[in-house]
């Protein structure tokens, strides 16, 4: 351990955060080091206390048992933890249970913390405060979470949760109501999914008028869901959620007749008996909110808990938080990372008509790969362009999709030496040439700061056209830089391969 000494220490603060859902207890823990939150070990069980609630909302003792004994489980991870690092919140059916006191009670002899029995409004708030903080997106979003006893529902913008409502209905209290005995009929279905629109009726039209550009959900029902909806596609990235899929899935529980013979591949044991349910609510959503397209996030209820915990996180652009943590972890040079960032930024605006590259987008994904295209060097020096890619493809990197990760990993693996077509993957979002000409955009950058000293470059004057690029430099600049030249020369080679010119005089 006398090794690491000497090792810079970045100030750490680990915090823990506990959602006592109807369905699941589940805790995150996580450490938030250099601006990014990093989740360490997660626990999640079945406790399902939604089912022990009877008909005057008085919660089972056999349900508070089975709440208790996974606190016990969470109290030997917790030991040690800060009072201020910690928040527990409990949900639906500690809102709805007439003896919720009594289970706190008990709750507090094995557990040091306090429970928090928050609001439908609150929790819905909180979901969106995760999903905000981890995927990004500009426009308006509709964020749907199917817990147990209840569904939230949530309109916002950047940070800010602008209209939330809970519904009771959750997928434990809706299987309770129409799948009790686990079959699966036409006519179950057709009465839980009546039900949902009923449900919905007097909070329909708010949502409708403010209206919503994007669709997520969240939380295990629609996770669950989703990850059925791909079994149809074997291949590629992750499809949204759609009511053609989910009326299929339903097709698919009706032709089995029971939740004991469901089987998909990608559904747990445990979560079987409640699926149908969960996606009865589902299709009654899709129905009222004539939603076309939901797609899924992992972020919820208790990410949101941690990003509200840690002050220093609140309301910062998710990408830029992320690519400023990532810089800070794998020490970045951040004078020569901005010097390329400057020039790749330079070389996009003088490009961006005649390359047709006008969307903001990906003059925002050049900007990204320029400021991370090093982040490799900390596992080695030779072959960079590789190790920076592998870090870019598998890390966790919040407000960043799949596919912009992907993207983001093909333009830093070829930001040096030749360029391998056939290691640039087709993309769905980004169109080939677009990424090619990215590509190229970047290479150039790194290769006129290759000096990596400020105030290096002269003037230069920067022309494109369909399919080439023109430096202009000031007459002699390259009489006494050798290398340069040559670099730039060798640059020109390679450009050719993606059938693009490079012009320097």
């Amino acid at each position: 351990m006398a090794a690491f000494e000497q090792a810079e220490r970045r100030e750490v603060t680990k915090v823990a955060a506990l959602d006592i859902g109807s369905n699941s207890f589940h805790l995150v823990v996580a450490r938030i080091v250099a601006g990014s939150v990093q989740l360490l070990h997660t626990v999640k069980q079945k406790v399902r206390l939604a089912q022990g609630l009877d008909e005057n909302d008085v919660l089972s003792q056999q349900a508070m048992d089975r709440g208790l004994a996974m606190l016990r489980v969470v109290a030997d991870t917790l030991k040690g933890f800060e009072p201020d690092n910690v928040r527990i919140v409990a949900t639906h059916t500690l809102r709805k249970a007439t003896n919720a006191k009594q289970f706190i009670k008990a709750a507090k002899a094995i557990i040091p913390y306090p429970i928090e029995v928050i609001s439908g409004t609150e929790e819905a708030r909180l979901i969106y405060s995760g999903v905000a903080h981890t995927n990004y997106h500009e426009g308006k979003r509709l964020v749907i979470d199917i817990g147990g006893g209840s569904t939230e529902f949530v309109i916002g913008e950047g940070f800010e949760a602008k209209l939330c409502r809970s519904i009771q209905m959750g997928c434990v209290s809706y299987t309770q109501q129409f799948f009790a005995k686990g079959e699966l009929k036409a006519k179950a279905f057709e009465k839980a999914i009546t039900t949902v629109e009923q449900e919905l009726e007097l909070i329909e039209g708010k949502y409708q008028a403010m209206g919503w550009d994007l669709c997520i959900g969240t939380s295990g029902t629609i996770k669950a869901l989703f990850k059925l909806v791909q079994l149809d596609r074997p291949n590629g990235h992750d499809i949204p959620i759609t009511l053609k899929s989910l009326k299929n899935l339903m097709k698919q529980c009706v032709d089995c007749g029971h939740a004991d013979k469901l089987s998909f591949s990608d559904l747990s044991e445990d979560r079987k008996p409640v699926i149908a349910a969960g996606l009865a609510i589902l299709i009654g959503i899709f129905k009222t909110f004539k939603i076309d397209n939901l797609y899924y996030s992992s972020a919820a209820l208790r990410e949101g808990v941690i990003y509200e915990m840690e002050d220093t996180l609140h309301h910062q652009n998710i990408r830029t938080r992320t690519a400023s943590s990532m810089a800070s972890r794998y020490d970045v040079d951040a004078a020569h990372a901005q010097l390329v960032f400057n020039t790749a930024m330079t070389l996009f605006d003088a490009c961006a008509k005649a390359w047709k590259l006008n969307q903001a987008e990906n003059r925002s994904m050049l900007g990204w790969a320029a400021l991370l295209h090093e982040v490799g060097l900390q596992v080695n020096s030779r072959g960079v362009q590789r190790h920076s890619a592998y870090i870019l493809t598998n890390a966790d990197m919040p407000g960043f999709t799949q596919e912009q990760q992907e993207l983001l990993a093909t333009l830093v693996r070829n930001h040096r030496k030749k360029i391998r077509t056939q290691d640039i993957v087709e993309f769905n979002q980004y169109d080939s040439d677009v990424v090619h000409k990215l590509i190229v955009l970047l290479r150039l950058a790194v290769v006129l700061n290759i000096k990596r000293q400020a105030n290096y470059l002269p003037d230069i004057a920067i022309t494109a056209e369909k399919t080439q690029c023109t430096l202009q430099f000031p007459t002699n600049w390259f009489a006494n830089r050798p290398i340069i030249t040559a670099d730039l020369e060798q640059e020109r080679q390679y450009w050719q391969v993606l059938n693009l010119s490079l012009v320097v005089t």
